[in-house]
């Protein structure tokens, strides 16, 4: 009998498998980032479900103009955020895009709000033109001794501030990152030099509060209304004239001034309207709409989306301490003229937040602190007036006021940010301000915090269930294979060897973490495994009852068997890698393992179990039916011999 043109030869194929656990191990106890002791050495990198931590998903939404994020502006945020979550100092921390609107921020190990990260941390220093109360008082007037409403902001928390010329080298302001109307932050800022140079000491409550009495005698405020709008805000100004009625549009628009309600108590009745307008809608209104209105409180313009007043060349609305309404001026210098912030000690042992700006934002912020202490064209309202009579300069982030000092010399050298910092306080807003502003605004959606004795809790859950799954495996397949079961024993443990390995490199090269979505994936894996396995020895059953000797139907068996394993498990990898690509979150970390752990099982089964049972075969435990697993398939092949020779007995 001739040989077969292709004699298989087993030990070259687990030669090669031995090599491949050679090459990973080395990689695992010797590779890059691999260090400490050996146990340490074979920790794969573990999710936050596993050990703990914190888990942030923040959502793209559409910016002011109606333009949605393009992949370049998110991944350039992704980078800004990433540098923003570095400078905690939080090791292992990953930040990653998610689809084409998300951005999914992980730290391991740490508990912490990371909302903040995500602000857009948009920058405008700002003059104030006017100011009133933002309280919402003056839309529910109470009868006043003369019966004549009062326009006064409620509350101790009037604006406060000032910059003051002395001889100190670098100016300041200071202020809260967050104001509260309970605070009373004194609000500086020093020049070393230039105009006004005598000026007096900052008061440390000067009154801005406008009265009934107060009219705007200065030169009236440039309107915003000569900027383009864009199609997309018109179309939703026209949905909120729509809502509100014409008649109280129509009010609205009438307005010069928020004390046109003492003149005319009436549009009190017609403005109520306003009220009931969301955050968005309020978002989308002329500034001075928003100003004028005092149906719009300070309350419905704190909480406007990320990015409301971004617009360099528009004037904008925003509130101080909670309850004070300030009308701004165009944005004269950004965060972009920031070379460097940083937190440092000021000479009191106060944390400060200094700032550095470059050379052309110096120039910027020269002019604009010298069109403040001169009020050029009177373009500041007497109500926005400092104590000296000068103009303020209001520092903006995103939607808030930091702070507005009154601007009492013309500012030459970098400033400082100063207030009730704690180190922590103020090495946030620096980092915030040295990585820039963010291209695209985003929504915080529902934040993970995981403790750590939970993580443990769902890892051993994890482990537990997987060692379940792969033991109900291997006594099924005793029970039913026998000693082929003991090819099914080897060939788990090997793909559950492989897939270890490749967790922990791959955890040091590309960061992949394992979370609890992944061990299901591994899971589910198991029983992809087990599909090959029934397909295999089950096409080898049927060679045998087809008249072919084991040896032989080893072989056979594998060439018919082969094309069925692949295709289901390309089928397999397939939906791995389409789930992958479409989904977000956890449900990755799922798809990757359950892809991975199918492309070593494919390894396996090529590498092992092929050439194993090619030497099984050559073994005579093989031939018994009762120890191979083969069953009634040995002896249902004796059969047609039997009938082929009816006379075999009676001889």
């Amino acid at each position: 009998m001739a040989p077969p043109q292709k004699q298989m030869r087993p030990g070259r194929q687990l030669a090669v498998l031995g090599a491949i656990f050679v090459v990973l191990y080395l990689l695992v106890f010797f590779g890059g980032g691999a260090s400490g002791s050996w146990q340490d050495r074979l920790e794969p990198k573990l999710g936050l479900d596993l050990v703990g931590g914190t888990r942030l998903t923040l959502e793209a939404t559409n910016t002011v103009d109606g333009q949605a994020p393009t992949a370049e502006n998110l991944e350039e945020a992704r980078q800004i955020i990433e540098s923003r979550v570095n400078a905690f100092g939080v090791a292992e921390a990953e930040v990653v895009t998610e689809g084409d609107r998300n951005i999914v921020i992980s730290l391991p190990g740490e508990n912490r709000d990371l909302t903040e990260v995500g602000s857009a941390a948009e920058l405008r220093f700002r003059k104030v033109l006017q100011v009133t109360d933002g309280s919402g008082a003056a839309a529910n007037p109470a009868p006043s001794p003369t019966g004549t409403p009062s326009a006064t902001p409620s509350g101790s928390a009037a604006p406060s501030g000032s910059a003051t010329p002395s001889g100190s080298a670098t100016p300041s302001a200071t202020g809260s990152a967050s104001p509260t109307p309970s605070s009373s932050v004194q609000v500086t800022a020093s020049p070393t030099g230039g105009e006004g140079g005598g000026a007096a000491a900052p008061s440390e409550t000067p009154t801005a509060s406008p009265s009934a009495s107060s009219s705007p005698s200065a030169a009236p405020a440039a309107s915003d209304s000569a900027t383009p709008v864009p199609a997309s805000i018109e179309e939703q100004r026209r949905a909120v004239e729509q809502k509100v009625g014409a008649a109280a549009w129509e009010a609205a628009n009438g307005l010069q001034s928020p004390n046109d309600l003492a003149a005319d108590p009436s549009l009190v009745e017609k403005l109520k309207p306003f009220a009931s307008l969301t955050d968005r809608e309020i978002a989308v209104l002329p500034a001075q709409m928003q100003f004028n209105v005092p149906q719009i409180t300070c309350a419905q313009l704190d909480a406007r989306p990320p990015a409301s007043i971004s617009a360099v060349d528009q004037q904008a609305v925003a509130c101080e301490f909670g309850s004070i309404k300030y009308l701004l001026d165009q944005a004269k210098v950004v965060g972009t003229d920031i070379n460097d912030a940083n937190a440092v000690l000021d000479q009191t042992s106060q944390w400060v937040v200094s700032l550095d700006f470059t050379s052309d934002g110096q120039e910027k912020w020269t002019a604009l602190t010298g069109e403040a202490f001169r009020n050029e064209e009177a373009a500041c309202d007497p109500s926005a007036l400092g104590d000296s009579g000068n103009c303020r300069v209001a520092v903006v982030l995103d939607n808030q006021i930091v702070s507005s000092p009154e601007i009492l010399g013309v500012l030459t050298s970098n400033s400082q940010i100063t207030g009730n910092f704690t180190q922590q306080d103020a090495s946030d807003l620096a980092s915030t301000l040295r990585y820039g502003a963010l291209p695209v605004t985003f929504e915080p959606q529902a934040q993970q915090n995981v403790t750590a004795t939970l993580g443990a809790s769902h890892l051993r859950a994890g482990l537990l269930a997987a060692g379940i799954g792969m033991l109900l495996v291997i006594i099924y397949s005793f029970f039913y294979y026998r000693l082929l079961g003991s090819v099914i024993f080897l060939s788990l443990v090997l793909s559950a060897l492989l897939v270890f390995g490749a967790l922990v490199v791959l955890g040091r090269q590309i960061g992949f973490t394992l979370t609890l979505a992944g061990i299901a994936g591994m899971i589910v894996s198991l029983g992809v495994a087990a599909d090959s396995f029934v397909i295999y020895f089950e096409r080898l059953k049927d060679e045998i009852r087809e008249g072919r000797s084991p040896r032989s139907a080893v072989s056979r068996a594998w060439i018919r068997a082969r094309r069925t394993i692949i295709s289901a498990n390309a089928i397999t990898l397939m939906s791995a890698v389409v789930l992958y690509a479409v989904s977000v979150g956890v449900v990755k970390g799922f798809a990757f393992a359950l892809g991975l752990a199918t492309v070593l099982d494919l390894v396996v089964v090529f590498l092992f179990r092929h050439p194993i049972m090619t030497m099984f075969a050559r073994t005579r435990a093989f031939l018994s039916p009762r120890v191979s697993g083969l069953g009634r398939a040995l002896p249902a092949r004796e059969k047609p011999a039997q009938s082929r020779n009816p006379r075999a007995k009676e001889v």
